[in-house]
């Protein structure tokens, strides 16, 4: 089995930045490219932010291009979501998701572990 644990969310207000982390824990080895997602209330789960297992190919979604960088570290089993120029609309709960895949997807059915969620809120 495999855990992902988010961390890093809170109230944060326009103009500002905060910075996730996802922890993965078990059999690690089975994964490889990850990803961050968020859904807000009454909207569908948004692709945000893909990294290959190397880290050296990296997805971003229209929305937060410019603004988020998405990184791994040397060990490869945690991944950093900084976000800057926070904006109320960046407010939902945010996902950390791990694939199978060696590439890079953005389709949410790609990944195959899930964490619970982090909650981000950026007030105007």
């Amino acid at each position: 089995q495999v855990q992902l644990d988010e961390s890093g969310g809170g109230l944060v207000q326009a103009g500002g930045s905060l910075r996730l982390s996802c922890a993965a824990s078990g059999r690690t080895f089975s994964i490889y490219a990850m990803g961050w997602f968020r859904q807000a209330p009454g909207k569908e789960r948004e692709f945000v932010s893909g990294i290959s297992w190397s880290g050296g190919v990296t997805v971003y979604g229209d929305s937060v291009k410019g603004r988020f960088t998405i990184s791994r570290s040397n060990a490869k089993t945690t991944v950093y979501l900084l976000m800057n120029s926070l904006k109320p609309e960046d407010t939902a709960v945010y996902y950390c998701a791990g694939s199978k895949n060696t590439a890079v997807m953005t389709a949410a059915y790609n990944y195959d572990y899930w964490g619970q969620g982090t909650q981000v809120t950026v007030s105007s």
